[in-house]
C-alpha cells in the first residue's frame, strides 16, 4: 500500500480553564494520501479548527502522534506526538481572511513568507510573477490590499502560500467572508489551481455543497469530543470535472442528503458528560 503523506494516530484534546476540563477531540485517527483533496465537516464547534491547529504544529496534541512522510517516503517522516509541536515547513496554512497587510502591495504581501524565511531568490521570485500572471493577479501587483476584490485577495493569500511549496495546504474555511456569488466563482478557481499544483490539500467547511464539489473524500467529526464519525469516499458522474459543474452531478444530492442526516444525527445527540465542571 502507498505510504501516505499525513497520518494521525489517536489524537486527543481538550481545553481547560478554571471552570474544568472540556474534552476537544477524542482518538482521532485517519490517513491523507499524496495528491488527495480531502473535506472536514461536523457540527459547529465540534473542534475542526483545533484539529487543524494541531496538524499545524501550532498547538500540541495531549495525546497520540501525527506524522509526515516527506514525498510520501518513510525515511524523511517526522512524528508529532504530546511533546511540544515542533515546525513543518511543508504546511501551508490559509485562514478565513486573508490577513493581507494593508501597508505592502499584493507583490510585497506575496513574498513576505519568502523574505522571513530568507528564500527570496532570483528563482523564486520568477515563479512568484508566473503565479501572478497564471491567476490574473499580476496587473495588480503594485495595488494595495484595499484596492482589490474579496476573490482577488484569496488568491493572492493563497499564492503567499503556494510560492513556499508547501506539500500540504489546511484550508480552515477560507472562502467563508465572501459573498455566496464570490465564493462559488473563488472556491472554484483555488480548487482548480490546487488540483493543477497536484497539492495535498485538507479543507474545513460548514458548507455541505462546497464539501461535496470540491472533495474527494469527506470525513464527517461527531459532536464534542470529536471523532471520526464517517469517510465519505465522493464519485461524481460529470461530463467536466470541475467544482461548479460537480454540482449539477446526478449523485450530488445524495451525497448532501448523507452528510445532512449524519450532521443532524450529531446536533440532536444528547452531549456526553466528561466527569468534570
Amino acid at each position: 500500500m502507498e505510504q501516505p503523506l499525513l497520518e494521525l494516530k489517536d489524537i486527543c484534546y481538550s481545553y481547560h480553564s478554571l471552570e474544568g476540563e472540556t474534552a476537544a477531540l477524542s482518538h482521532i485517527s485517519f490517513q491523507i494520501q499524496k495528491g488527495e483533496f480531502t473535506a472536514i465537516v461536523g457540527p459547529s464547534g465540534c473542534g475542526k479548527s483545533t484539529l487543524l491547529s494541531i496538524i499545524a504544529g501550532l498547538i500540541a496534541p495531549e495525546s497520540g502522534e501525527i506524522v509526515f512522510h516527506a514525498g510520501g517516503m518513510p525515511d524523511a517522516e517526522q512524528a508529532q506526538s504530546c511533546t511540544p509541536a515542533p515546525f513543518f515547513p511543508r504546511i501551508g496554512y490559509m485562514l478565513q481572511h486573508d490577513h493581507l497587510f494593508e501597508w505592502r502591495t499584493i507583490y510585497q504581501n506575496v513574498i513576505l513568507g519568502l523574505e522571513i524565511n530568507h528564500m527570496l531568490t532570483p528563482e523564486r521570485k520568477e515563479r512568484v510573477m508566473q503565479l501572478l500572471k497564471d491567476y490574473d493577479l499580476y496587473k495588480f501587483r503594485d495595488k494595495k490590499p484595499g484596492e482589490l476584490s474579496g476573490g482577488m485577495k484569496q488568491r493572492a493569500a493563497l499564492i503567499r502560500t503556494l510560492v513556499l511549496e508547501p506539500e500540504i495546504l489546511l484550508l480552515d474555511e477560507p472562502f467563508s467572508a465572501l459573498d455566496y456569488q464570490t465564493r462559488l466563482s473563488v472556491s472554484s478557481d483555488i480548487c482548480s489551481i490546487i488540483r493543477s499544483t497536484g497539492k495535498t490539500a485538507l479543507l474545513i467547511t460548514h458548507d455541505l455543497s462546497e464539501a461535496i464539489s470540491l472533495a474527494g473524500r469527506i470525513l464527517v467529526l461527531s459532536r464534542r469530543p470529536a471523532t471520526v464519525k464517517c469517510d465519505i469516499p465522493v464519485r461524481l458522474t460529470l461530463p467536466e470535472n470541475s467544482p461548479l459543474a460537480s454540482r449539477n452531478a446526478p449523485e450530488f444530492k445524495d451525497y448532501f442528503n448523507l452528510l445532512w442526516k449524519e450532521i443532524s444525527d450529531e446536533n440532536h445527540r444528547q452531549p456526553e458528560f466528561s466527569g468534570t465542571i
